[in-house]
């Protein structure tokens, strides 16, 4: 069972929260899933009646955000140079609250290397893995983990250069389209079960997890096709897992979100060994995709909040890291 039946969502009202720019498309490998992620998000905020007005740092500089008195960002963009704690930096600088977590947080979840020994020093499960800078370190950690492996680039998202491999000899071709996208790149310890993902809204204390959505894709091939682009990919929510295990999940993803240090909102990937029902972090989304294709919109609508009402609650919450305070006053020691 969920722990969000029923919430109450504050009332929040949207000519307060000002001037706002949606940032979406940006450089990364992730810009047209980005264009539609703004995209909706723009029009959802426009319905509601918020002043919301399109960005895309592709086209134009960030700092006229603040030669054009923005109150506040909606980061809509995904992966490097907007995911990656890069723009949080930029808004911290120019004391523009933005949504999602600030730098620090969001340049750890972005590195799935660091985020995974993060949680595997403070107890959390997550699959065993290498990292690997080369062909030959690839074909030693295939033989350390095993197979099926996943080899993935270290700092991408949306599957984006990602390959499983169940041979030695798909381990080169593996390992370079990888290495295409980053230069460091994950070898992971494949886990075969139930694939699920859940989201997280808020921060600290008072953050709170979403229900559970299982997953289950064409060949259980869950890739950027099957991920944006295909109708036959199956969203199961609620999840239909057995008792006290989307509980756990959900305790276990609130946990990693904390961890970090993510405030606002994230999205965490798990997956359930089928042997065992020991669920594993795989990664977590600082800024989650909100097409009509993506996980968050559809978990807090089984929550009971629907899409506008998100937008204007993650809107609400934009935060800076370290908020503006006032100049102190030059001292001279005499």
């Amino acid at each position: 069972m969920s722990t969000m039946q029923q919430p109450e969502w504050p009332a929040i009202e949207p000519r307060a929260l000002g001037k706002v720019a949606v940032l979406m498309g940006g450089h990364s490998a992730e810009r047209e899933v980005s264009l539609m992620s703004g995209g909706g998000v723009l029009q959802a905020l426009r319905r509601a009646g918020v002043d919301a007005h399109p960005f895309d740092p592709a086209e134009r500089p960030l700092w006229v955000l603040a030669q054009e008195r923005f109150d506040r960002v909606f980061i809509a963009l995904h992966g490097r140079l907007g995911e990656d704690g890069t723009v949080q930096g930029a808004l911290e600088l120019m004391g523009i609250p933005y949504t999602g977590s600030g730098v620090l947080a969001s340049s750890l979840a972005m590195d799935k290397i660091m985020t995974k020994r993060i949680w595997r020093a403070e107890g959390l499960p997550t699959p065993d893995w290498r990292p690997v800078g080369s062909v030959e370190e690839t074909l030693a950690a295939f033989d350390a983990l095993g197979a099926p492996m996943i080899i993935k680039p270290a700092r991408e998202g949306s599957t984006i250069g990602l390959s499983k491999v169940t041979a030695r000899a798909q381990c080169a071709d593996a390992y370079r389209l990888a290495a295409q996208h980053d230069p460091e790149v994950l070898c992971e310890q494949f886990v075969a079960g139930d694939e699920v993902t859940c989201a997280v809204l808020g921060s600290g204390a008072q953050a709170r997890a979403l229900p559970v959505i299982r997953i289950v894709a064409p060949g259980g091939n869950y890739d950027y096709q099957n991920k944006y682009l295909s109708d036959e990919t199956r969203y199961i929510v609620p999840c239909d897992l057995p008792p006290g295990e989307e509980a756990a999940i959900q305790a276990l993803v609130l946990a990693a979100y904390r961890m970090l240090g993510c405030r606002g909102w994230a999205r965490a990937d798990v997956m359930i060994d089928a042997a065992t029902r020991r669920p594993y972090l795989l990664e977590i989304n600082t800024a989650p995709g909100m097409t009509g294709h993506s996980l968050v919109p559809m978990a807090a609508r089984a929550a009971g909040m629907d899409y506008e009402a998100l937008c204007l609650m993650l809107l609400a919450d934009a935060a800076l890291d370290q908020p503006p305070q006032a100049a102190a006053t030059p001292t001279r020691e005499s």
